[in-house]
């Protein structure tokens, strides 16, 4: 009987640390997912940003400098690999589409321009896209952290060596970078 009862209790176990590693392995596959999402959106957002700064040109042509520094935040958005480099450069590039965005006010037949009345849209739309996709790698990693720290799931994720993942957060200047890129006119 007491053989039983220990065989039974190895299987239990065995059982848990199976479940448990392949919770581990569902939670870090979603998460690969979950930035996959995030990274689809921001090349879509790259994709336009170079439309939209061809259509400003014609129109704006003395306001090479704001267009530069688009082109710029643009190709250093593209380049960079971590969440955090990802959050960082991307409030740059928020910040040089706001001025982008606050030059087209200046010409009113830009602003009726029927391309750049599309573009504006389609970046808000992919803006919209980015936060929802945020939020849902932002949900999976904390579900990821929270189960390497919690007991006893921490012993089987420090054991097969899984590891937390950074959030994609806001930059450092949290309070321009939590302000809307305006596309609306």
């Amino acid at each position: 009987m007491i053989t039983y009862i220990l065989i039974a209790i190895v299987v239990i176990i065995i059982i848990w640390l199976i479940a448990t590693y392949n919770r581990f392995v569902t939670l870090t596959q979603r998460v690969k997912e979950a930035w996959s999402d995030i990274d689809v959106q921001l090349k879509r957002r790259y994709d336009l940003i170079p439309n939209l700064v061809e259509t400003v040109k014609g129109y704006a042509a003395h306001e090479s400098g704001t267009i530069e520094k688009v082109t710029e935040m643009r190709t250093r958005a593209m380049n960079a690999t971590t969440p955090e480099q990802k959050a960082d450069a991307e409030n740059m590039l928020s910040g040089a589409l706001k001025s982008l965005f606050a030059v087209a006010e200046n010409y009113p037949t830009l602003k009726a321009n029927e391309n750049f009345v599309v573009l504006q849209n389609e970046l808000s739309d992919t803006e919209n896209k980015i936060q929802a996709a945020r939020r849902f790698y932002n949900g999976v990693v904390m579900e990821l952290n929270a189960k390497l720290q919690s007991f006893p799931s921490n012993l089987i994720g420090n054991m097969f060596g899984f590891s937390s993942n950074e959030f994609f957060q806001l930059g450092t200047d949290e309070a321009a970078a939590r302000e809307p890129v305006k596309v609306q006119f």
